[in-house]
């Protein structure tokens, strides 16, 4: 124990250099994205074509958030510390459990899309459902790989290792951009989803020498008893207030034409800037708080998130600040092209003012959930994400029939605040 203590220690002198490393990498995917999301924004335009687009992404991007995320928020806490030999044997075991329970859940998610797809976009005409449906099965396939990947990104983590997961991304995103910019013009949203999904198979391959030589995996070991252990509150739980992203495809399918993929939209930017906080700040917190918690050092533990949410904190107001006074010359500079409007651009500037708070809820809620991850409780996030989220589904409808898009904005804003609010209240009394 004493030496992880001193190792952490270690790491507390460096210098900045990793937090830079990292966002630098993390800015560069995110800009990567953006670029994917930019191309078939002013290529395509904002429509039906797009709105079947993000609209087969929900489910997908759903499971993985009650799944793969969940599971990683275990794995880095349990495989931290562990001798190499131990964490190759629960690597290739979680590896393997994941892909074969993911690639099962894609079957049968594709078998069935016809029939549940057009429930989630009941405003949607009947081509634009069937296109949905195809698009959907398409990136189910995406999902195993994102599934794997999730894995994989949790062995590095684990053993402070974060350049390689930062860099494979930007290499198959670079290299999945390039075929976008040929494909989407005779091809159109199908050439979106095939690249993807391809990207994503790239990714799991670049990421394989961190799983160290295949050793047959033991699906019994106490580890993955542990992990099946303390993931299951976050599957009963997730697996209700991840719908989020569902329902509002639900009640923006009814919206006209565009509004779901400005609303989309406006989240991926928002989204890009907490990748970015994410990636440079929060990912290297986990496993140091892991070691911490494990060291029973409350007050270094303490200090540690502090420091993370001022970090996180301040970048995030002066980027709403940024939005609130330059966010529409901006957006017209940057996406004002091809075939999107002035209408679209205004659209899209006011989204992201309602937007605002959870963005802001979001990227520090990101600090004050893994902190509890780090300390494998899982359990008060996901009570209070079930609490809250239960509140917050009817004032979401109502807002939406009362004030439409832009009130539907300012929802998810209460919501994601409120949520850091109370987490931050329950780490600060210690509970």
């Amino acid at each position: 124990m004493t030496y992880r203590v001193e190792k952490h220690a270690t790491l507390q002198r460096m210098p900045l250099r990793q937090p830079l490393v990292l966002g630098g990498l993390a800015a560069a995917n995110i800009g990567v994205a953006f670029l994917y999301q930019w191309y078939v924004l002013v290529t395509i335009g904002p429509g039906t074509a797009t709105d079947a687009l993000f609209a087969g992404m929900t489910v997908p991007q759903l499971v993985l958030a009650v799944v793969s995320m969940s599971l990683t928020h275990v794995l880095v806490p349990l495989l931290g510390g562990e001798a190499p030999d131990r964490s190759r044997h629960d690597a290739w075991a979680f590896f393997t459990l994941v892909g074969s329970a993911f690639a099962a859940l894609a079957a049968l998610l594709g078998i069935t899309a016809s029939y549940w797809v057009p429930v989630t976009v009941p405003g949607f005409s009947k081509d634009a459902q069937d296109l949905t449906v195809y698009l959907t099965r398409v990136q189910l396939v995406g999902m195993v790989f994102t599934a794997l990947t999730g894995v994989q990104s949790a062995v590095y983590h684990a053993r402070q290792s974060f350049v390689w997961v930062e860099m494979s991304p930007l290499l198959t995103g670079a290299a999945g951009l390039g075929a976008l910019v040929f494909l989407i013009p005779a091809y159109g949203v199908e050439a979106v989803a095939w690249v993807t999904t391809i990207r994503l198979a790239a990714q799991v391959v670049l990421l394989m020498p961190g799983m160290g030589a295949w050793i047959r995996p033991d699906l019994t070991s106490q580890s993955v008893r542990t992990v099946w252990k303390r993931i299951k509150p976050l599957l009963l739980g997730t697996a209700y207030y991840k719908t989020d992203p569902l329902v509002d495809r639900f009640l923006l399918s009814s919206a006209a034409s565009g509004s779901l993929s400005l609303f989309y939209f406006a989240q991926q930017l928002y989204g890009a800037g907490t990748a970015v906080l994410g990636r440079a700040i929060v990912t290297p917190l986990v496993p140091t708080l892991s070691v911490l918690h494990k060291a029973r050092n409350r007050t270094a533990f303490r200090a540690a998130y502090h420091r993370a949410l001022w970090q996180v904190g301040i970048p995030a107001i002066a980027g709403l600040v940024v939005v609130a006074l330059f966010g529409k010359p901006l957006l017209s500079l940057i996406v004002g092209h091809g075939t999107v409007t002035s209408a679209n651009i205004d659209q899209l500037w006011r989204i992201m003012l309602g937007l605002g708070g959870a963005f802001m809820g979001g990227a520090m809620a990101s600090v004050t959930a893994s902190s509890f991850y780090a300390r494998t409780d899982t359990r008060y996030p996901t009570r209070l994400g079930i609490i809250t989220y239960t509140l917050y589904i009817p004032i979401k409808v109502a807002s939406y029939q009362l004030g439409g898009v832009m009130a539907l904005a300012i929802s998810a804003s209460a919501f994601y605040l409120v949520n850091m609010i109370m987490q931050y209240i329950r780490l600060e009394r210690g509970e």
